[in-house]
């Protein structure tokens, strides 16, 4: 057998052998290099539907992972991408810094008419960003009692104070950090969301 035929006949074999393999590769990790390389709207497109109402949901936002979680009985049923504030490092203070809050607030509207698609309005400002606020002097005695008051009854706490308001969770993309404060959404996620949660759903929002 010459040299050429003989460099041939092991390159076949190489060829063989990768190709044996590859086919015995398991099919988790196949599934998972498709999956990766799938964009979210595809990968909305293939998920099971939810049944919403959910029972007992509650929302978890991570600002640093841009993740907003959906729980239904503790149980985690969806990730989606968000985009946060302008300006998403560190607490929401004041009116006009367009930093997205963080701590523990509730769903206190769903607005089937947003300006932003669909929206879910969340309780900012919640009890600690009161008494901060009142603290710093950006609000009075009697705006803080009106928000702890709110609070504690989960209806709408004051939104025209100088702690700032009207934060929502809400669509029209989440490609980048561009709202004023609020948790923005691709449309078919805030679709999904809005129908699987009702007013009264706990929302965590960290860093």
């Amino acid at each position: 057998m010459s040299k050429t035929s003989f460099l041939t006949v092991i390159f076949a074999i190489v060829l063989l052998t990768a190709a044996q393999a590859d086919r015995t590769l398991p099919e988790g990790r196949a599934q998972t290099t498709l999956i990766s390389a799938e964009n979210e709207t595809t990968a909305f497109q293939t998920r099971s539907a939810l049944n919403s109402p959910l029972p007992k949901p509650s929302i978890v936002v991570k600002k640093a992972r841009r993740e907003l979680l959906l729980y239904s009985n503790d149980k985690l049923v969806r990730t989606y991408h968000v985009g946060l504030g302008l300006s998403p490092l560190g607490d929401k203070v004041r009116a006009g810094d367009r930093r997205t809050p963080e701590g523990d607030f509730y769903i206190f509207t769903k607005n089937n008419k947003s300006a932003f698609y669909l929206s879910l309005g969340v309780s900012y400002p919640n009890a600690p960003h009161a008494e901060r606020g009142l603290r710093d002097g950006l609000i009075s005695r009697g705006q803080y009692q009106s928000i702890i008051s709110a609070v504690k009854s989960k209806r709408t706490p004051l939104q025209n104070t100088r702690l700032g308001g009207d934060i929502y969770i809400h669509g029209n993309g989440a490609l980048s950090d561009w709202t004023w404060g609020c948790v923005a959404l691709e449309n078919e996620n805030i679709r999904e969301l809005f129908d699987a949660v009702t007013v009264g759903t706990p929302v965590t929002i960290r860093q």
